[in-house]
C-alpha cells in the first residue's frame, strides 16, 4: 500500500447530475460524491443508521461520568439529552461547515473515549465535581482552538508507536469500567450476584452471535441490538424502575450551564488540554484516512477547519454541560462499508441527534438501564479500544527502530502503576491526582518523551504513520 502523506487524497470519480441533455444543452457540473444530495427518505434512513452505530458509546459516557458522581436518574437524563444535543451540534459543524470551521466529510461527532479516565479521576478529586470538569473541557476547547494552526508542528511527537500505546491504555483503564458495569455497579451490597453477571453474559452472547451470523446494517449494530435484548429481559425481570418518568415533559429545550457554571482549577485544565492533543492527533489520522476513502483530497487547511471544528464542538460541549467531542472512528469504518460518502448523510444524522436531544422521556429510560446490561457491551466497547491501539502498534516498523518496543514496554508499565498499585503514589498532593493517579496520562507522557528520546521521527514519517494508523483504527 502507498504511502498518502499530508495533503494528498486518492482519486475518485465524480458523479454527474442525472438527467438527459438535448442537442446544444450544457451538462450541470458534476458533483463529487461527498457532496451529493440523496433523496431525502434515503438520507434519513442511513442517517439513522449512523446514529444507531454510535449511540451506545455516545450515551455510555454520560452514564460512566454520571454514575461516578452519583447523580440521580433525572440528572442522569438531563446529562444524556445534553450530549446527544452537543453531537448534534458538532456533526452539523464538522459536515455542513461554516467559514473556518468543519472539514465539509461524512463525519459524526461524538465524545471522546480518551476524556473518559481523566474525568474520572477530576470526579474523584475533592470539590471539583461536575462544574469543575466542565471548566476544564471549557479550557480544553479554548486551547484546541488556539493550537489548530500549529498541529503539524508536533505531530512527529505522536508517530504510529506513540498514539498506539496510548489508545492500547486507554482500552486497558476502561475495561474496569466495563467489569464493574458486569458486577452490576461499584458499591452495590450484592456486587457480583449471579443475576447479574448472567445479564451481562447473555449481552455479550447476543453482540458476539450478530457479529458471527449478521451481515450489513445488523452486524453494525450489534452493541445495541445486545443492549437493547439485556434490557428487554431486566424489565421483565423487573429489575428496572421508572419511578419519576412521568415526571418528565415529552419534549425539553437543552438550555446551556443547566448543571451550574464552569470552575477552574489548574491540574484539570492542564489535563485536558493534553486530552486534546491527543484528541487532535487521531483526528487528524481519521480525517486523512476519510479522505483517501472518498477521494476527496484532504490538505493542512482542510485539517485545521477540522480540528477548530472538533475544538469549537467541546466548546459548545462545556457550555452545554457535556465533555469533549472528536470524529467517531466506528462511523468512519461505515462510510467505507456502506460506500455511501454523501457528508449530507451525516447532516441528517446530526438533525436526528438533536431532536434525540429533545426528548427526555427517551433520555430517562437509558438512564434507567441496570449496569449489568452495559457490563456485557462494556467488554466489547472498551476492549475494542485496547485492540484499536493493538492494530495501529502492528504498524510500526520495530526492525528499524527496534527501540519501539521500550517505548512500548515502559510506557505501559508505567501506566498500569495505577491500575495494580492505587496507593502508590499517595505521598503526592490530590491536585496532582488526575496526572498521577490516571494510567491513561502516565503511559501518554512516558510515550511522547521515550519516543522523543529513541527515536527521531520526521514530519513526515509522522504525517504518514497519522494517515496508516487511522487506517487500521477506522474498521474496528
Amino acid at each position: 500500500m502507498r504511502r498518502t502523506p499530508l495533503g494528498v487524497g486518492i482519486a475518485c470519480p465524480v458523479l454527474s447530475h442525472s438527467g438527459d441533455y438535448g442537442a446544444g444543452m450544457p451538462m450541470s457540473e458534476p458533483v463529487h460524491p461527498v457532496d451529493q444530495i440523496l433523496p431525502y427518505p434515503k438520507l434519513g434512513a442511513l442517517g439513522l443508521q449512523h446514529v444507531l452505530v454510535m449511540y451506545a458509546n455516545a450515551v455510555a459516557v454520560p452514564l460512566i461520568i454520571g454514575g461516578a458522581l452519583h447523580l440521580p436518574k433525572d440528572q442522569l437524563a438531563l446529562l444524556i439529552n445534553a450530549d446527544l444535543f452537543a453531537c448534534g451540534i458538532a456533526t452539523l459543524i464538522q459536515t455542513v461547515g461554516f467559514g473556518p470551521f468543519g472539514i465539509r466529510l461524512p463525519i459524526i461527532m461524538g465524545v471522546t473515549a480518551v476524556s473518559i479516565s481523566p474525568m474520572l479521576a477530576m470526579a474523584a478529586m475533592p470539590g471539583v465535581g461536575l462544574t469543575g470538569i466542565y471548566g476544564a473541557v471549557l479550557v480544553g476547547g479554548i486551547f484546541g482552538l488556539c493550537v489548530a494552526p500549529f498541529v503539524k508542528y508536533v505531530l512527529r511527537f505522536f508517530p504510529a508507536v506513540v498514539t498506539g500505546t496510548i489508545i492500547t491504555m486507554i482500552g486497558v483503564v476502561l475495561m474496569r469500567v466495563g467489569v464493574n458495569w458486569a458486577g452490576g455497579g461499584v458499591g452495590k451490597a450484592d456486587f457480583g450476584a449471579a443475576g447479574y453477571l448472567l445479564v451481562a453474559g447473555l449481552v455479550l452472547l447476543i453482540i458476539l452471535m450478530v457479529i458471527k451470523f449478521a451481515r450489513g446494517f445488523l452486524q453494525n449494530v450489534a452493541v445495541l441490538i445486545g443492549i437493547t435484548v439485556g434490557y428487554l429481559v431486566t424489565i421483565a425481570l423487573g429489575w428496572t424502575d421508572f419511578t419519576g418518568i412521568d415526571n418528565e415533559p415529552i419534549v425539553r429545550v437543552v438550555l446551556p450551564l443547566q448543571f451550574g457554571w464552569p470552575q477552574f482549577y489548574l491540574i484539570p485544565c492542564l489535563t485536558m488540554c493534553l486530552v486534546v492533543t491527543i484528541v487532535f492527533i487521531e483526528a487528524t489520522g481519521m480525517f486523512l484516512a476519510l479522505g483517501a476513502m472518498t477521494g476527496r483530497k484532504v490538505d493542512a487547511d482542510d485539517i485545521k477547519r477540522g480540528l477548530r471544528a472538533d475544538s469549537l464542538g467541546t466548546v459548545i460541549g462545556a457550555i452545554f454541560n457535556t465533555f469533549p467531542y472528536v470524529s467517531y472512528s466506528q462511523n468512519i469504518g461505515l462510510v467505507g462499508v456502506t460506500g455511501v460518502y454523501s457528508r449530507w448523510v451525516c447532516v441528517a444524522g446530526g438533525v436526528i441527534m438533536l431532536v434525540l436531544g429533545l426528548i427526555p422521556k427517551l433520555a430517562f429510560v437509558v438512564a434507567s438501564m441496570p449496569q449489568c446490561v452495559l457490563g456485557g457491551a462494556g467488554f466489547i466497547m472498551f476492549g475494542m479500544v485496547a485492540a484499536t491501539g493493538i492494530k495501529i502498534l502492528s504498524t510500526v516498523d520495530y526492525a528499524k527502530q527496534r527501540n519501539s518496543v521500550l517505548v512500548v514496554a515502559i510506557s505501559i508499565g508505567f501506566g498500569l502503576i495505577p491500575i495494580v498499585a492505587p496507593t502508590f503514589f499517595h505521598v503526592f498532593p490530590d491536585t496532582l491526582k488526575p496526572i498521577f493517579g490516571d494510567g491513561i496520562i502516565l503511559t501518554s507522557i512516558s510515550a511522547v518523551l521515550l519516543n522523543a528520546f529513541f527515536n527521531r521521527t520526521s514530519a513526515e514519517q509522522a504525517e504518514a504513520d497519522t494517515f496508516f494508523a487511522a487506517q487500521a483504527a477506522e474498521h474496528i
